[in-house]
């Protein structure tokens, strides 16, 4: 009996997650204050989540996500260049729908040489991001 509470309670609970399909849009600061823009198709089916993100010259697959209500986190697999290097880095990014923005902490998890697959050094710190949806589900 308590497994059948249970997964109504689950059941329950993802039918009133928020839909997060959509574009979304935002900035983030970076070094130096600047600003880049920063958008995300995000396609969601049931508690999963996939998508890209986009940049100014670049899209990175959204390789694993999950939305629980509000909350969600998902880990983006990206090329980023250092110097004369380029590393493929992992970036996981959590946070909630507020309103009508998607409040998200972007956090580096790792980074490897894209060329050698050797350890490459990582930036260390959050950077927080708000993004508006353009278009999609509400």
């Amino acid at each position: 009996m308590r497994a059948c509470w249970s997964a109504a309670l689950l059941y329950a609970g993802a039918a009133w997650a928020a839909d997060l399909s959509g574009i979304w849009m935002g900035q983030m600061e970076v070094r130096n204050g600047q600003k880049v823009d920063l958008a995300f198709q995000l396609k969601q089916q049931g508690t999963q989540l996939r998508g890209k993100l986009y940049g100014d010259y670049e899209s990175s697959p959204i390789v694993s996500g999950i939305v629980a209500g509000k909350l969600v986190t998902f880990v983006v697999e990206a090329q980023e260049q250092a110097g004369n290097q380029i590393n493929q880095t992992r970036l996981r990014f959590t946070g909630s729908l507020e309103g009508d923005e998607l409040e998200l902490v972007r956090e580096r998890e790792g980074s490897r040489n894209a060329g050698n697959k050797g350890g490459a050094a990582t930036r260390e710190g959050k950077q927080l991001f708000r993004a508006k949806r353009l278009l999609g589900a509400r």
